[in-house]
């Protein structure tokens, strides 16, 4: 893996909801620490877009799936509040700052 690979993460929530917002800024905050300006995040909301989360096989939220670089796509369920397994599942440890 090289350091100037793009990440891309798409997370699935559910409106405001606290576990929800806790793995945005979770993410938010493994991402400007570890892969600043080289990621992407997309939020879906399910409430908002529930058909979308259905067809994407999200039945629980939050839910991120980490979309690029490959191996993707990769999954994890829940606020992301426990960082060395988020950077683990993710591939992040080793990564170039």
């Amino acid at each position: 893996m090289t350091g100037c690979e793009k990440f891309s993460f798409r997370l699935y929530v559910a409106g405001d909801a606290w576990n929800s917002a806790q793995a945005v800024s979770n993410l938010g905050a493994v991402c400007r620490e570890h892969l600043a300006g080289r990621h992407t995040i997309e939020v879906v909301d399910v409430f908002r877009e529930p058909q979308r989360a259905l067809a994407d096989g999200i039945f629980m939220t939050p839910t991120l799936i980490k979309l690029a670089p490959l191996p993707a796509p990769v999954q994890v369920v829940g606020s992301l509040s426990q960082r060395l397994p988020l950077m683990q599942a993710l591939g992040l440890q080793g990564v170039p700052e």
